[in-house]
């Protein structure tokens, strides 16, 4: 994947192209989203723009994301407290979620998830168009904290 600069200045483009517009609030948005290294929520992108733009509502950074998922260029991981989002790996990827912190961690098997997707079909009959491949337990900090 490209660096976080070069991801920003992709969706500025293409959303460029599509006849959106680029108020300094979507582009504050989007540049949080491809410079974080975590799975940032809604809520936590709100309270980060918020500071800044005092007038934004959590309204409109949703309709962004939603914008942003529709197009291909965020994935959402849905948890209990609010959906996560990727923008660095905006493609379903394995992601590895802690049921007592709630930390996100993407996964390094994609060839494999890609295999049994195909598999899936074939067993199915589907044709797949998107997929999340999630395991949930418990991350080596908090199995730390627990012993």
């Amino acid at each position: 994947m490209v660096d976080s600069q070069a991801r920003f200045e992709q969706l500025i483009t293409k959303l460029r192209l599509m006849g959106f517009r680029m108020t300094p609030q979507r582009m504050a948005l989007m540049h949080l989203l491809t410079i974080s290294n975590e799975h940032p929520s809604a809520a936590r992108l709100y309270e980060q723009i918020k500071a800044e733009f005092p007038t934004m509502s959590l309204a409109t950074v949703y309709k962004t994301l939603d914008l942003l998922k529709t197009m291909g260029d965020v994935f959402d991981i849905d948890l209990p407290d609010d959906s996560h989002f990727d923008a660095y790996q905006p493609y379903p990827h394995l992601h590895f979620i802690c049921t007592n912190c709630q930390k996100i961690v993407d996964g390094q098997l994609d060839e494999p998830v890609h295999i049994l997707v195909n598999e899936m079909e074939h067993i199915s009959g589907f044709q797949i168009h998107r997929h999340k491949l999630v395991f949930y337990g418990l991350c080596p900090d908090c199995q730390e904290n627990t012993q």
